[in-house]
C-alpha cells in the first residue's frame, strides 16, 4: 500500500469560528494549531498547508489558571542596549488581547514559511462581531 500525499488541488478550507469566552487559553491555542495545520483531516500531510480557517471571537475574556496573569510575562527586545520590554499577560489583554492568543497559537505551529503561511489563515478579534459572516463559518466544538 503506497503512503497517500495531499495535493494543493486535494484540498478543501473550511471556516470555524471559536468563542473564546471562558476558555482557557492554553487548551485553546492547542486545538486551534491543530485546525489550522489540518491534523484534524485524514488526509493531513505534514509538509503541505492542508488546515482550515479559524477565526477567534471574544478574544478578551479568555481564561487562565494560577498566578500567570501576574507572571506570564511578553518580552520584546529592539537589538539596542536598554531597549528590553517586558509586559505581563494582565497588561497585553488589556490593551492587545488579539496579540495573546496569537502569540500562543505562533509557537504551537512548524517554525517554518509553512508556519507563517498557516498563521496567516488565523483571524482574531477582541469583540462578539467578525467580518467573516459570508464565508459561513461554522461552530468549532471541542470537549472539555
Amino acid at each position: 500500500m503506497k503512503t497517500y500525499s495531499a495535493k494543493a488541488e486535494d484540498i478543501e478550507r473550511k471556516w470555524f469560528v471559536v468563542d473564546a469566552n471562558g476558555k482557557t487559553l492554553g487548551r485553546m491555542a492547542t486545538r486551534i494549531a491543530t485546525v489550522l495545520r489540518g491534523k484534524h483531516k485524514p488526509i493531513f500531510t505534514p509538509h503541505v498547508d492542508c488546515g482550515d480557517y479559524v477565526v477567534v471571537i471574544n478574544a478578551e475574556k479568555i481564561h487562565v489558571t494560577g498566578n500567570r496573569l501576574d507572571d506570564k510575562m511578553y518580552y520584546n527586545y529592539s537589538g539596542y542596549p536598554g531597549g528590553l520590554k517586558a509586559r505581563s499577560l494582565r497588561e497585553m489583554l488589556a490593551t492587545k488581547p488579539e496579540e495573546v492568543i496569537s502569540e500562543a497559537v505562533r509557537r504551537m505551529l512548524p517554525k517554518s514559511s509553512l508556519g507563517r503561511h498557516m498563521l496567516k489563515k488565523l483571524k482574531i478579534y477582541a469583540g462578539p462581531e467578525h467580518p467573516h459572516q459570508a464565508q459561513n463559518p461554522e461552530m468549532l466544538e471541542w470537549d472539555r
